[in-house]
């Protein structure tokens, strides 16, 4: 069996009657908390009100990671429900719903007014996979070794084409808007656990960050847990393509992990990780990508098949390769962004149809492997 992994997901509180966010997490975590609520403890908040974070422990088997992903959207739904809520997965909020309100939390009211404006892009909804690591020299080594394919796994998880009641032309607005924080985005190879280090002490020290938990590279070193924490995509509405996600991921960390002592590639500039992570974003999986191999546009079919074929043998290796073309398959007919611009087009122009369907598949439970 593989190395543990684990995720955390980012939820949005929806209103049932209007469909707008809703600035009430601590309500639902105090209802979960005081009635007892079966999984309440992996109910968290975050940066603003209308979020909720739920978490896994670190797994082996995805069959498990599924049953703990599902068990905590149940918990979220039903907290939120016990004050008249829905949750709902998607990257960005689909309908204007005001100004965003944060959490009465010392740490994140010093973010906003830290760094203003751009804090606003903290009420977007992401996903971050966790994958065990045995040292930070090992997990630097990783970091180096996937960044590259990085954007890859943003088009796969690409789910936040409206936002605030306009059509973003993105299929990750998500990632565009979190790449406005100083510290965010792809970063260039570090070469040593001793350089990641200098480079976040020098962040922290500049302002960049205010802390640890605010290096916000698309792959870091988690500041709690021995682990590669992957940051890059967008939360999936589906509970499926979640999991996907985590065999891909575990399967990139697992690979650079057992190429340690081979040749590493060449370096790619810093231009190029911005261009490719846009490419990710602007387009998700309906146009071209930069293959993490050549440098060059290819299909992003092509793209992902290769992607594929590079974690082929850790796949084999964890028993995942079933689930991962049909995962694949899945999200190259018709991912996150895409269904949810088809119910925008079946509701002719509707995002409260968007806003319902993504309830609906959110809280739709876990599809028999």
């Amino acid at each position: 069996m593989g190395r543990t992994v684990g995720v955390e997901e980012e939820l949005i509180l929806v209103d049932p009657l209007t469909r707008r966010a809703s600035p009430r997490s601590q309500q639902v975590l105090k209802y979960a908390a005081e009635s007892g609520l079966a999984g309440h403890d992996v109910l968290d908040h975050e940066l603003f009100r209308h979020q909720l974070e739920t978490r896994t422990p670190p797994c082996s088997d995805l069959g498990e990671l599924r049953d703990h992903l599902w068990a905590g959207r149940r918990a979220a739904a039903v907290a939120a429900a016990g004050v008249g809520l829905g949750t709902a997965a998607s990257g960005a909020v689909p309908i204007e719903s005001g100004e965003p309100r944060p959490t009465r939390d010392d740490r994140y009211l010093a973010m906003i007014e830290t760094y203003g404006e751009i804090a606003r892009p903290g009420g977007t909804c992401g996903m971050h996979v966790h994958v065990n690591i045995d040292s930070d020299d090992e997990g630097v080594s990783v970091i180096d070794a996937i960044t590259p394919w990085l954007p890859v796994l943003l088009a796969i998880s690409a789910n936040s084409p409206f936002h605030l009641g306009r059509d973003t032309g993105y299929a990750s607005w998500r990632s565009q808007s979190w790449a406005q924080w100083p510290s965010a985005g792809p970063p260039e190879r570090f070469g040593s656990a001793q350089a990641y280090h200098d480079v976040r002490r020098r962040l922290v020290a500049s302002g960049a960050a205010a802390d640890d938990g605010m290096l916000y590279f698309d792959a870091r070193l988690s500041r709690n847990q021995p682990t590669v924490e992957v940051r890059i995509a967008d939360v999936c509405t589906d509970l499926e393509d979640a999991v996907l996600m985590a065999a891909l991921t575990r399967g990139l960390v697992e690979r650079a992990a057992d190429d340690d002592a081979a040749p590493r590639d060449a370096a790619w500039r810093a231009e190029l990780l911005r261009a490719a992570r846009w490419r990710a974003a602007r387009f998700g999986l309906a146009d071209r990508l930069l293959d993490p191999v050549t440098g060059e546009l290819e299909p992003a079919r092509q793209v992902v098949e290769s992607l594929v074929r590079h974690v082929r043998d850790q796949l084999d290796d964890n028993g995942d390769t079933d689930l991962v073309g049909t995962g694949v398959d899945r999200v190259l007919a018709e991912g996150g962004s895409a269904r949810q611009r088809a119910a925008h087009e079946r509701s002719d122009g509707s995002l409260v149809a968007v806003v319902d369907e993504l309830v609906l598949r959110t809280n739709a439970g876990p599809t028999a492997p």
